[in-house]
């Protein structure tokens, strides 16, 4: 069966010899994947040319089975969206409904269908109430909930949140969990490129480690955060809870809060 993205040998420069990515293969399916590492670890680089933003020095990327040298940005977008970081970088219109819709009928839906799909996607942001009001007069983390809407509304396979969690309070991170799981269930394929350990155990199911432009890591999160002195050289810690019950002597690796609750409650 084909893997949503598959990636292979894959190598990319700014400049000549110095090399950002060096030789990453990789198959991405349909589990929640986290790419972390510090930052110049390539991860940015990374997510740019899954979306066709930057084209591979050497290797191949094929999203849905596309080769990424061979297709346009606007082509590749009907496939593979991505929140930015900052809503600000992506926001542009003065109300939220045209903001929302302007993306899919980018690619190429008809008005009554980015309408329907824009009123979902706001719904699911919780901000369909506010359909009317300018992006810029809300707060800054509603704002990433518009910039998240306006991908959604797309209705691609794959969607890719750069730092999904900065600027939300526990609120904000609660309902991006939830939106992660609903585009699971739909079979969607969600990546997020991340500095927040704890949201990643919480959430996501296969983690890569990125280092120095080339994968340290990779596999099923418990698995991967149990690497504590590998994730050190890329200069990353486990989450809280992994360190707690380390400090504790607890032998069981524990992700979360709640596995910890458990742990302590089978006691």
């Amino acid at each position: 069966m084909m893997s949503e993205i598959e990636v292979r040998n894959l190598h990319f420069s700014y400049t000549k010899g110095q090399e950002v990515l060096a030789g990453i293969t990789l198959d991405l399916n349909l589990r929640p994947t986290a790419i972390i590492g510090q930052n110049g670890a390539g991860k940015t680089t990374f997510v740019k040319l899954l979306k066709g933003l930057l084209k591979p020095t050497e290797g191949d990327i094929f999203v849905k089975g596309y080769n990424t040298k061979e297709k346009s940005v606007a082509f590749l977008a009907r496939y593979i969206g991505l929140v930015f970081q900052n809503p600000n970088d992506q926001i542009f219109k003065s109300k939220l409904i045209d903001e929302v819709m302007f993306g899919p009928l980018n690619i190429g839906q008809d008005e009554k269908t980015a309408k329907r799909n824009s009123l979902e996607a706001l719904d699911l942001v919780g901000l369909r109430n506010r359909i009317n009001e300018n992006p810029y007069d809300l707060s800054l983390s509603d704002r990433k909930l518009v910039s998240i809407a306006s991908i959604l509304a797309m209705d691609t396979d794959i969607i890719v949140f750069d730092e999904p969690t900065i600027a939300q309070d526990y609120r904000g991170k609660e309902k991006i969990k939830d939106i992660i799981r609903y585009l699971k269930d739909k079979g969607k394929l969600v990546i997020t490129i991340i500095h927040d350990m704890d949201f990643v155990a919480e959430t996501f199911e296969r983690v890569i480690v990125f280092n120095r432009g080339k994968v340290l890591l990779d596999g099923d999160t418990r698995f991967v955060y149990s690497y504590r002195d590998k994730l050190r050289t890329a200069s990353l810690e486990q989450p809280y809870v992994m360190q707690l019950a380390q400090k504790l002597d607890i032998e069981k690796p524990l992700l979360t809060v709640d596995e910890f609750t458990r742990w302590l409650n089978d006691r």
